[in-house]
Formats: structure tokens, C-alpha cells, sequence
């Protein structure tokens, strides 16, 4: 078999190298940092999270919770770390980001199929099997490479960070404990606001100062990550129906839920950091601290991380790719992760799966495997080699992209969510089957 040559550090090029790995293939997994450092991280690790700590839903019947089973069924490294490192988020799947990336890194240098590489790739190699997974935040070196193969102008979007808290600087007299509707317990803190203290937060965020974006560019923004002053700026109630939502909290001072609320989720196994939940923005660090602190019960909050914003590439990848996740024009080489367009670290992962997966079955001169059609793995492969690339946009994983239900199905199941839970059980027990055509191979274990 052939040598597999991965291209970046984070959660698909992770994935891609373990399951290449589990296949038998020598792995090389290069990564730039610390050589070279990105705009938003600020370790060595490896699949360091810079953004949000939570992987979202794990709730049975959705489509994220779909795309989480059909990893940890396939035997994800990253859904791995992910269990031992998880801490309290409701329905969500939430992480300590610190032992999260220490527990993968050390699973991947210790893994004697595999060899990291610390420094810049400038220039994809001609021969050999590759996956590039260098994620959204790739250097504009490689960048310039990637452009050159894939033969597209760069696409972009700007991404924001949410702000983290020091947990003992929250006045648990106001915050109060609960997760909406009492799935999950007690696992968030709830800052609620009465309808004074919101208006006076709106206006006050509406008219604070952002961080200047490139003057030469065209702001696009990711639809599902919106920075909240941008949410803001579209109404007055956006945020009270966005992520400032009240619905399924009831304040215990008054019996009654709040006006509106912000959510703190926690960060870390010590439980000493709190993240503000759908909170990323891109106002300047003393505007942040200034409006954030209107907050009812973070008056006296100590920030340890700002909201910072970065840019977001990824290639337009209906043009070049098959739902290998090969490139249609150069088999030896594949793309996974949110270069390719798919949106969110579970999202990442699953593409890094199958690329791995397909470039070992390719170094060893086996033919390649398409992911089960009612799968949601299946579901991001056809997205993104085969959506409309004149409007092709990131999109992470809904049931609006996953294969409809049969007419059969849709006449003997009438309620929604009754067909979303028959949708996933359908899906899972096609996944299995997959799996087990894969599994007679010695190395598939």
C-alpha cells in the first residue's frame, strides 16, 4: 500500500489519518502550526477548537444526531475524544476544548501508522494519494495552490468567535440554572432580561463599534453564525426569536419567563469558564466588555476570551469533486472539511471519514465506496459535488438534504417528527449493513 498524505491538523484531517490508518496506510499528516500560527488559534494541538466548544445536537430523531451515530458506529476517533471529553450542555454535545485536543493529539502521534509533520505545505505533491484538509482558515500560500488546481476564483466567508466568561464572575443571584424546556437538567446558566434592560442592551449593541473587515472585499456572512450586531441590525425582536429566545425558561425570582435571556453553556470539565451561547461577534474588545456587561448577571463579568471574527475559504466544490470526495480530474487527490464547504466540526469530521476512508481503499488499488444513499454522510457528499455552483454556499447537515422518505413511509407515518425518527432509524440500519460490507477487510477493525 501506498503512502496517504494528509494535509492539515483540524477535526477532517484528524479523522482522514485515522481511519487511513485503521486501513492499513502508512500516514503523513502535516501541520503548519506552530511553524505557522492562523489568525484564530493559539496552541500547537491538534484539532484545537477556536470557536464554539459545542458539536450541537445530540438529540435522537435530528439530522446532527444522525451524523454523529453513523461516526462513533464507523468507529470516529473524533466522536471518541469527544465522549471522554464531554461536559454538561443539555440535548448538545459539548466539549472540554483544552482535553479535547490533548486527547487527539496524543491518540495521533502515538498511532504508529501514522508520522506528523510540523510545517507549511506550500505546494500539493504530484504523486501519491492526498487529502487536503486544511479547513477555512488555510494559508494564503496554499491557497494560492489549491485555487490553481481547482481552477475557481477563492470563495470566502467571514466567521465570528463568541466570548467566554470566568464562571466565579457571574452573579448566580440573577443567572439561574435550567435548560429550555428541561432537556438536559441544569446544565445552562440563563442571564434574563425584562423588556428596559433588553431595550436598553439593543440599542446599545446596535450602535457599538465593530472591527473593520477588508475594505476590498464583500462582507459575506455564514446565515447559520451571524455575529450578533449583525442579527441585530435586521430588527428589534431578532434576537428575542434567535439566541436570545426566552421560550421553555421560567425565571424563579418571578415565576415567569423573561423578556428575553442570554444562555451560558459550559467550556470545560472544571466548570470554571462559561461560553455566551450564539454570542460571536465582531465588536472591538472594550465595546465587548462594555455592552456584554448590560447583561443581567455578568455587570461585574471577567472576559477570558473576546469575540473575534476571521475569514473563511473554501473551494467551489461541485466543479471538482465526486462524491468520493475525489477530485474528478486528479483521482489522487481528495478534499475534506470545511474547505470543501460543509459547515461545522461534525460536518468536517464526516467528510475527513469518508476522503480517508477512500484515499487508503485507493492507495491499496481497491475501488472506491460511496456512503450509503439515506445516510447523512451521503447526504454532505452529494452537497458538495453536487449542488449548483453558480449558488453554492456552505451548509451544514438538515433533513432538507438528507434522501426524502418513500411515498410508503410518508402514507403510514403522518406526524413530522414521527417520519424525522423513522428517517434516522431508516438511515442507521442502511449504515450498519454499509459498514459491515467494509469490515471483512483485516484491517478494517
Amino acid at each position: 500500500m501506498n503512502d496517504v498524505i494528509i494535509i492539515g491538523g483540524g477535526f477532517a484531517g484528524v479523522e482522514a489519518a485515522w481511519q487511513a490508518a485503521r486501513l492499513g496506510a502508512r500516514v503523513r499528516l502535516y501541520e503548519m502550526r506552530p511553524v505557522r500560527q492562523t489568525p484564530a488559534h493559539r496552541t500547537d494541538k491538534l484539532c484545537e477548537i477556536v470557536c464554539s466548544n459545542s458539536l450541537k445536537s445530540d438529540e435522537p430523531g435530528t439530522a446532527p444526531y444522525l451524523l454523529k451515530e453513523e461516526l462513533r458506529r464507523g468507529s470516529s476517533i473524533v466522536m471518541e475524544a469527544a465522549a471522554r471529553t464531554r461536559v454538561p450542555a443539555g440535548a448538545a454535545l459539548a466539549v472540554d476544548r483544552h482535553k479535547f485536543a490533548e486527547f487527539l493529539t496524543e491518540r495521533i502521534e502515538a498511532h504508529p501508522n501514522i508520522t506528523v509533520v510540523r510545517e507549511e505545505v506550500t505546494r500539493i505533491p504530484d504523486d501519491g494519494v492526498t487529502v487536503v484538509a486544511t479547513g477555512p482558515l488555510t494559508s494564503e500560500t496554499l491557497t494560492a495552490e489549491i485555487m490553481r488546481l481547482t481552477g475557481d476564483g477563492q470563495l470566502y466567508f467571514y466567521d465570528a468567535i463568541a466570548p467566554i466568561v470566568s464562571a466565579d464572575t457571574v452573579n448566580t443571584e440573577i443567572a439561574f440554572r435550567a435548560a429550555r424546556y428541561d432537556k438536559g437538567g441544569d446544565d445552562y446558566l440563563n442571564c434574563p432580561f425584562d423588556e428596559d434592560e433588553y431595550a436598553r442592551f439593543y440599542t446599545e449593541l446596535i450602535n457599538a463599534k465593530s472591527v473593520p473587515l477588508q475594505r476590498f472585499e464583500e462582507t459575506r456572512w455564514f446565515e447559520a453564525c451571524l455575529p450578533i450586531e449583525e442579527l441585530a441590525r435586521r430588527g428589534v425582536d431578532t434576537l428575542r426569536y434567535g439566541p436570545m429566545k426566552p421560550v421553555g425558561l421560567r425565571d424563579p425570582r418571578t415565576g415567569r419567563a423573561p423578556y428575553a435571556a442570554v444562555q451560558l453553556r459550559q467550556e470545560n470539565v472544571l466548570a470554571d469558564a462559561y461560553s455566551l451561547v450564539g454570542f460571536q461577534n465582531h465588536l472591538r474588545f472594550g465595546e465587548q466588555a462594555r455592552v456584554l456587561r448590560l447583561i443581567p448577571g455578568l455587570e461585574e463579568a471577567e472576559f477570558l476570551q473576546y469575540g473575534q471574527i476571521h475569514r473563511n475559504t473554501y473551494i467551489c466544490a461541485p466543479r471538482v469533486l465526486a462524491q468520493t470526495l475525489q477530485v474528478r480530474e486528479r483521482p489522487t487527490l481528495f478534499f475534506a472539511g470545511q474547505i470543501t464547504g460543509v459547515e461545522g466540526y461534525v460536518e468536517s469530521v464526516a467528510s475527513g471519514w469518508l476522503a480517508g476512508l477512500n484515499a487508503a481503499r485507493f492507495a491499496a488499488g481497491q475501488s472506491l465506496t460511496l456512503a450509503p444513499s439515506k445516510s447523512a454522510t451521503a447526504a454532505l457528499a452529494r452537497y458538495v459535488s453536487g449542488a449548483d455552483p453558480k449558488t453554492y454556499q456552505p451548509a451544514n447537515i438538515t433533513f432538507a438534504l438528507l434522501e426524502p422518505l418513500a411515498e410508503e413511509h410518508k402514507r403510514r407515518v403522518r406526524r413530522k417528527q414521527d417520519r424525522r425518527h423513522l428517517q434516522v432509524e431508516l438511515a442507521l440500519k442502511e449504515w450498519d449493513a454499509w459498514l459491515d460490507t467494509l469490515r471483512p477487510s483485516p484491517q478494517f477493525a
